[in-house]
C-alpha cells in the first residue's frame, strides 16, 4: 500500500526517518489509520519507507545496510531489478570491457536507481550516468547517492533519448530497461510496445556506445528480437530460484554468432551455474530419447526452458529425453548437477482418483504437466488432490504415450559455480 505515491512530502525530514525506525514491525494499514494521532508525520511517507525496508529484506539486502536509503513508491520498487540481477549485469560489463577497465555507463531508465548503484559499486573505476525523466525519482536518487557515498553516480532529469542525443560523448555502455506497461497499464513485451520504443532510436543508440545493453521482459521471444535488435553478441537469460527474471541482449561488434547464455542462480546452498551455446550448435546436436523413464526424472529450470538448448542438455548431461516435444530428461543413475530440478521416480499411475487415492491416501501433491493435454490445476482437480506434501504427480508424453507419474524430489549439494 502506497498513499503516498505521487504526494508532495519530504521522504528525508528526519521525524519520517525516525518514525520509520520506532514502528518498523507494525500493521501499515492501521499506522495509516492512525495518522491523527501523530501530527506532524507524513503517514504516508512512512508506510512507503516501510514497505520498502520489508521489500529490501529478500530483494535488496544489500542496500538495508544503509539506514538513510529512501524507498519510491510501490510501482518503482516492483519494476527495479534485485541485487543479484543488478550485480549480474556488473559482471556482464566486466566481461565486455576487461575486469580491471575504467569504464562509463549510462543508465538510461535509472528507476529506483539498483541498476546505477550496483554498476557504481564496482571494484574497479567507472563513472555513471543515471537518466530519469521521473522528477521525484531523481530527487530521491540524489539523496540515496549521497547516503551511499557514491560520487561517481550524475543524476539527469529528463528525457533519455533527448538527453543522448545532445551528449557529445560516446560511452562504453548504455543500459536500457523500457518500461513494459502500456498506457492502461497492461504488461507488455515487444519493444515496439515499450516506453521508450528502442527500435526507433537504434540509429541512435548504437552510435552512442560500444555496447548496448537491453533488459527485456521474460516474456520476450528471443529469436524475433535478436533480428529486430541486430548484431546481437549475446543474449542473458537469468533466472533467481526457479523463475526467470530478465533476459539481456548486449548489441555490438562482434565476430560469429549470437551467444545464448542460461544463468541459473540459486540460494547460497546452490550458487550459480550456468551454460551457453549457438542457435546452430543446438540445431547440430542430436538428442537421445528414450523407451521408457528410468529412475530419474529431470526438469530443466527456467532459464534452460526459456533460453532453449533442449538438444544440448542431453549431451551436456548423459541424459535422454522423453519426446521430441517433451522439455524433460531421464536416466538411470543420478546426474548430481542439473540445472533444475530432479525427482526420483517412484512409480507410473494411472490418471483416475481411485489409483491416486491408493498411492496418496493423505490426497496431498504437487501436481506438474509437461507436454499433456490436461493444465496442472485441473488434473488437480480431477484426481481429487491439494496442494502440499513431498510428492509430485508429474505429468507428460513419452514417445507418444501419455503417463502420469508419481515422484519425489531430490535435492542436490550445489557447487559454488559449475558452467559448461
Amino acid at each position: 500500500m502506497d498513499c503516498a505515491e505521487g504526494g508532495k512530502y519530504d521522504l528525508a525530514k528526519r521525524e519520517v526517518v525516525e518514525f520509520v525506525r520506532g514502528h518498523e514491525g507494525e500493521d501499515t494499514a492501521r499506522l495509516l489509520l492512525s495518522g491523527a494521532r501523530y501530527p506532524g508525520v507524513d503517514m504516508g511517507a512512512v508506510v512507503q519507507q516501510i514497505e520498502g525496508r520489508r521489500t529490501a529484506r529478500e530483494k535488496w539486502p544489500g542496500l538495508l545496510e544503509c539506514e538513510d536509503f529512501l524507498y519510491p513508491p510501490r510501482l518503482n520498487r516492483e519494476q527495479a531489478s534485485s541485487d543479484e540481477t543488478a550485480l549480474y549485469k556488473v559482471c556482464v560489463a566486466d566481461e565486455l570491457c576487461g575486469e580491471e577497465a575504467t569504464i562509463t555507463v549510462a543508465d538510461l531508465t535509472g528507476g529506483m536507481g539498483v541498476d546505477s548503484i550496483a554498476f557504481a559499486r564496482r571494484s574497479h573505476p567507472i563513472k555513471v550516468d543515471y537518466v530519469e525523466r521521473n522528477e521525484q525519482l531523481c530527487t530521491l536518487m540524489e539523496q540515496n547517492s549521497r547516503a551511499l557515498g557514491l560520487e561517481n553516480i550524475s543524476v539527469h532529469c529528463g528525457d533519455s533519448m533527448e538527453w543522448l542525443a545532445n551528449e557529445d560523448r560516446r560511452f562504453d555502455i548504455l543500459f536500457i530497461d523500457p518500461a513494459r506497461r502500456s498506457a492502461t497499464g497492461r504488461k507488455v513485451a515487444a519493444f515496439e510496445d515499450c516506453e521508450p520504443d528502442i527500435l526507433q532510436h537504434m540509429e541512435l543508440l548504437r552510435s552512442r556506445c560500444r555496447w548496448l545493453m537491453v533488459k527485456a521482459s521474460p516474456m520476450i521471444d528471443i529469436d524475433l528480437a535478436c533480428r529486430q535488435l541486430g548484431d546481437v553478441a549475446e543474449v542473458h537469460v537469468v533466472s533467481v530460484k526457479g523463475e526467470c527474471k530478465e533476459v539481456l541482449f548486449v548489441c555490438g561488434d562482434h565476430d560469429g554468432e549470437t551467444r545464448i547464455h542460461c544463468i541459473v542462480r540459486g540460494g547460497k546452498e546452490e550458487g550459480v551455474r550456468g551454460c551457453d551455446f549457438t542457435r546452430s550448435e543446438e540445431a547440430a546436436a542430436k538428442p537421445r530419447f528414450c523407451t521408457a523413464v528410468g529412475q530419474y526424472l529431470y526438469e530443466p529450470d527456467a532459464a534452460l526452458m526459456k533460453g532453449g538448448p533442449f538438444n544440448l542438455i542431453c549431451q551436456w548431461k548423459n541424459l535422454e529425453k522423453l519426446a521430441p516435444n517433451t522439455h524433460l530428461y531421464t536416466s538411470e543413475r543420478l546426474e548430481s548437477d542439473f540445472y533444475g530440478r530432479t525427482f526420483r521416480v517412484l512409480q507410473e499411475v494411472k490418471p483416475s482418483r481411485k489409483a491416486v487415492a491408493a498411492v496418496i491416501p493423505d490426497g496431498k501433491a504437487h501436481v506438474v504437466t509437461r507436454n499433456y493435454p490436461v493444465a496442472a490445476a485441473e488434473l488437480q482437480r480431477q484426481l481429487g488432490l491439494k496442494e502440499g506434501g513431498d510428492l509430485f504427480v508429474v505429468a507428460t508424453t513419452v514417445g507418444q504415450r501419455r503417463v502420469v507419474l508419481l515422484c519425489k524430489k531430490k535435492t542436490h549439494p550445489g557447487a559454488e559455480c559449475v558452467f559448461v
